[in-house]
């Protein structure tokens, strides 16, 4: 089996060399890179499975680079940053990164963060079932919500019969929600379900993501619960 590819791109020497290492130890075949230009050229060049980008870069700083990737594709990306700053996570996360990461940071902890990453992108399960009422699954498991069309096999989603565009995060975000209408998630919960934190992780994830995927399903079809969560509307 082929070693998974990381684009890493940091321009602190120490912190990339050492990274790198930790990395290449783990097992990943690693590209490091300086700057946001390299970094992007490099993107382009190689294909990577995972991207891990420092939120601070010369000549293409870390957010406007992950928004260039999205663009592009639906890699998997993690920010890091040397600051818990809320502007720095939600930019982040905004900018399409699916998780982030706060330096200084352990070798270990960030290798199980990006394996957490990886396991939700390669394994997006679906909801099976055999009946056409609305918010189940109906014809090859398409489950609807007035003009949302959620095709849980095909891993496609429909608005008003048109094609809406997901990153898997917001896709694997989706599928919990659409296999329980109606019923309220916690934070922790997707958080668990989602990112595959079995420990506390930052809520913030969460709600950055919800927001994101309200903007391409429809601003009203996901409502907030205050003080519990959210909840699909049926």
């Amino acid at each position: 089996m082929a070693e998974t590819h990381v684009l890493f791109v940091e321009d602190d020497d120490v912190i990339r060399e050492a990274t790198q290492l930790a990395l290449e130890r783990a097992g990943f075949t690693v590209t490091a890179m300086p700057d946001g230009l390299a970094g992007l050229e490099a993107f382009r060049a190689d294909r990577p499975d995972i991207a891990l980008l420092d939120v601070m870069l010369p000549g293409l700083d870390g957010v406007s680079l992950c928004r260039r990737i999205r663009d592009e594709s639906t890699v998997p990306v993690i920010m890091l940053s040397a600051r818990a700053d809320s502007i720095d996570v939600v930019l982040g996360l905004e900018a399409g990164a699916d998780d982030y990461v706060t330096k200084p940071f352990d070798g270990a902890v960030l290798v199980a963060r990006i394996r957490a990453v990886l396991r939700r992108f390669g394994h997006a399960g679906g909801v099976a079932g055999d009946s056409g009422e609305p918010g189940r699954p109906g014809e090859r498991g398409v489950l609807t919500f007035g003009d949302l069309e959620v095709d849980t096999e095909g891993m496609e989603v429909r608005r008003a019969g048109l094609p809406v565009a997901l990153t898997p995060t917001e896709m694997r975000l989706l599928l919990e929600f659409s296999s329980a209408p109606g019923t309220v998630l916690s934070r922790d919960k997707l958080l668990e379900r989602v990112w595959d934190y079995g420990w506390g992780g930052d809520t913030r994830v969460v709600d950055v993501h919800v927001q994101r995927l309200r903007t391409k399903i429809g601003q009203d079809r996901i409502e907030t619960v205050r003080g519990f969560g959210y909840k699909l509307k049926a």
